[in-house]
């Protein structure tokens, strides 16, 4: 029984059940941006809101979402908008193109690769997926496969 618990602990503290224990705060993820740099949750700028969309570059949801969401680009300037998919770099990269992401300095836009993290964090059955947190990184909402962008800028302006 010692033993038991003592192996549990360790999974404990090496951070086995850390995503127990952050939950409704903003994950300690990590990305590799577009400019193939790391990029961790820590470096958000802090005192902002943030949103979280988690999307694949290849899903007809998330395309119709994406589009919607850069027609009303605009709505999202208060907030950090951290975009994140699982798909390679050289995806991510042709996304950024495409939506001339580097145009707007709110936004980062990287690969979680298979890592899985952000998947399993939010047990993610489907994309597009969205979390809008505080400026304190707390979640305020998260939205699975249907993502209301009139909804989350009324939520984002409340904030």
């Amino acid at each position: 029984m010692k033993k038991y618990l003592t192996l549990l602990l360790a999974m404990f503290l090496s951070g086995a059940g850390l995503v127990c224990a952050q939950s409704g705060k903003l994950p300690p993820f990590k990305i590799v941006k577009s400019d193939a740099k790391l990029y961790r949750a820590t470096e958000l700028p802090m005192g902002k809101p943030i949103l979280l969309i988690y999307f694949s570059p290849d899903c007809d949801h998330c395309k119709v979402m994406m589009d919607a969401f850069f027609k009303r680009v605009h709505d999202f300037d208060k907030a950090s908008v951290v975009m994140i998919t699982y798909f390679p770099l050289a995806a991510v990269n042709q996304f950024v193109k495409e939506h001339k992401i580097y145009k707007y300095p709110n936004i980062i836009t990287g690969t979680e690769g298979n890592s899985f993290f952000l998947r399993n964090y939010y047990k993610m059955t489907g994309v597009p997926f969205a979390a809008l947190y505080d400026k304190n990184g707390n979640l305020i909402s998260s939205y699975m496969q249907h993502v209301p962008l009139t909804e989350l800028a009324d939520q984002l302006h409340k904030l």
